[in-house]
């Protein structure tokens, strides 16, 4: 999820320099639309299907794990609270001793 947030920063930044960069040679009727559509088409677009090839990577593990029902599981980031740790499909961070329900 981490790799999600960077990039989009990254192409904030880089949309923000750009966009700048044309303020001066487009009229600015155009220059808003332009910058409306790339932001959604630079940063938001790439951003929410990052998000979905996660959730579809992950799903085993949010959806049929004894960790995604714990208090402590973390489904935004796939991760034990209580241990730090990344469960997987064949692995619980506590062996299920800490397991308490949400």
């Amino acid at each position: 999820m981490g790799g999600i947030i960077y990039w989009g920063i990254i192409r904030t930044g880089l949309l923000i320099l750009s966009l700048w960069i044309l303020y001066d040679y487009i009229e600015y009727k155009i220059w808003f639309v332009i910058g409306i559509t790339t932001i959604y088409g630079v940063i938001i677009h790439p951003a929410v299907i990052q998000y979905q090839m996660f959730r579809d990577k992950n799903r085993k593990i949010i959806e049929g794990t004894l960790c995604s029902t714990c208090k402590h599981f973390d489904e935004t980031a796939i991760l034990c609270l209580k241990y730090d740790e990344h469960p997987k499909e064949d692995y619980v961070p506590c062996d299920a001793v800490d397991w308490e329900p949400k």
